[in-house]
């Protein structure tokens, strides 16, 4: 079997010394990685983070909104006043010298208990946008972990893959050496040199994994820098309550739309009008005029032709704010139990990989020596080799994957970093 082995590396060699020109091609091309800086960390990052936020004008558009409720819920009057102007002449009809102004102002009333409710809509209104910003924020906080452990991993992984290729490429020229002074065969440098080329073409190739991580984070963050250490201390037990800041906005919400249903039930009727009237007028065949001025109050019924769709709206907006939170309570509970989950295991794979790579350095140093005395084949050793190369890789990912975890965790649980 290893004989076949060598007579295809001996005809594949033109198309891996091929691979590995390319692979040098495009490793000329030197792309700038961003730069670890130890002021940094996760926290002062993150404003930055939340004012690149997309959703940020949604936020000013709400603030908006509840400035306009604030000012209606203060202001004196309920609407707007109106002015009533008219003017009434015989000039056409009979002729006999009529004349008529009159001007009426129109003040609308508040009902009952309206400005009470107003002012409660308001309130829960303005804390409703206080959650979504403090929601948010811990939205651009996931997404920041996210980005930054995901360039921790790719460049953990590219690291250990340029080492995989700088011993690929010790061993390629050892065994060179050797077949040179005539105590390996030529099937074995081309055995090395596929080793070469494989882990260059395995480097290129987490190198580009690499530089797409830090582009999600300069896209991100608009930031060419990173912070060296982002590990975090796991957070106490997370509650699942409405203080939660993934909850927090629907239930404010919720609180919002009871108000809403408050309101409109006391806003079954239209509001009451105070009109106060002036009139300037001379009868016909009458050369003097006379000055009078007039109060009247308009009082709305109640009828359900317009109370029962106000009431249909609030009563359905209410429900679906009451489902929303549920739903999103549901959702933080699975994100809670798979978090913690998670960091159990991982917690004890890194246990099991860290004993497996303790073995697999053990066993490759043995193989090398074996190798190095004649006492094995250059098969074994890569053999061998790649097994240490991925229990090292095993563990290291491991390790970065705990803290990713715990950054998961503290997520889930609500904590900003």
């Amino acid at each position: 079997m290893k004989f076949h082995l060598r007579i295809f590396l001996l005809r594949a060699a033109p198309a891996l010394l091929l691979t590995a020109a390319c692979v040098h091609a495009h490793a000329e091309e030197e792309l700038e990685h961003l730069y670890p800086d130890s002021n940094l960390t996760l926290g002062s990052v993150l404003q930055a983070t939340f004012e690149r936020d997309p959703r940020q004008p949604l936020l000013q558009a709400n603030m908006v909104g509840v400035e306009a409720r604030d000012k209606h819920a203060s202001a004196l009057l309920p609407g707007a006043p109106a002015v009533d102007l008219n003017h009434q002449t015989d000039a056409i009809g009979s002729g006999r010298n009529l004349r008529e102004w009159g001007a009426t102002l129109e003040f609308p009333v508040w009902l009952p208990g309206q400005k009470s409710a107003r002012e409660a809509v308001a309130r829960e209104a303005r804390g409703g946008l206080d959650a979504s910003r403090t929601g948010l924020l811990l939205d651009a906080a996931g997404r920041l972990r996210e980005a930054y452990w995901d360039v921790s991993m790719n460049r953990n992984a590219a690291e250990l893959a340029g080492r995989r290729a700088q011993t690929a490429l010790a061993l390629e020229q050892d065994v060179e050496r050797r077949q040179q002074a005539g105590e390996l065969a030529k099937t074995d440098v081309m055995l090395a040199k596929n080793e070469t080329l494989q882990a260059q073409a395995a480097q290129l190739r987490a190198e580009a994994e690499l530089k797409h991580a830090e582009h999600r984070w300069w896209m991100l963050t608009g930031l060419k820098s990173i912070p060296v250490y982002g590990d975090e201390q796991q957070a106490s037990e997370a509650q699942a309550d409405d203080s939660h800041p993934l909850l927090a906005p629907s239930a404010r919400r919720v609180a919002l739309m009871q108000e809403e249903r408050n309101l409109a039930r006391v806003e079954r009727r239209e509001n009451p009008q105070v009109l106060l009237s002036a009139r300037h007028d001379r009868g016909a065949f009458d050369d003097a005029f006379d000055n009078s001025v007039g109060l009247a109050v308009r009082i709305p019924l109640d009828a359900e032709v317009r109370s029962a769709p106000l009431m249909a709206r609030a009563e359905m907006d209410l429900a679906q704010a009451m489902t929303e939170h549920e739903q999103r309570r549901l959702d933080l509970l699975a994100v809670m139990h798979e978090a913690e989950h998670n960091l159990e295991v991982t917690r004890q794979e890194l246990v099991l990989v860290e004993e497996q790579n303790r073995l697999a350095q053990e066993n490759l140093n043995l193989a090398r020596k074996a190798f190095t005395l004649g006492e094995t084949d250059l098969v074994a050793l890569l053999r061998v080799q790649a097994l240490a190369f991925e229990a090292e890789r095993a563990l290291q990912t491991r390790r970065i994957q705990l803290q990713w975890d715990i950054a998961r965790y503290n997520q889930a649980a609500g904590v900003l970093p």
